[in-house]
């Protein structure tokens, strides 16, 4: 269910805000247990989304590292390695 989140910090190029949001509505489903949620918690849920969203800007922004960006492409390059290496015996 958390499979969108992903370290979003020291990137190059930086996180999205599609990725942001994203990593701000899996982190709602899991804790709220919905996937969907009903019409009732509808307004509650969108409303925790955005205040996640807001508070993991407010983090990327005020984080600082002595530590060169990662290259978005080769860090993907490397989980697929990893994935097909762990999945290979399958």
């Amino acid at each position: 269910m958390c499979r969108s989140i992903r370290t979003l910090f020291n990137f190059e190029p930086p996180a999205t805000e599609d990725e942001i949001r994203a990593a701000s509505l899996q982190f709602v489903r899991k804790l709220s247990g919905f996937a969907r949620p009903s019409r009732a918690n509808a307004a509650a849920f969108d409303r925790a989304v955005d205040d996640v969203a807001a508070a993991a800007r407010h983090l990327l922004a005020s984080l600082q590292t002595a530590s060169p960006a990662r290259n978005r492409e080769a860090e993907a390059t490397k989980a697929r390695a990893r994935a097909k290496e762990r999945f290979a015996h399958m």
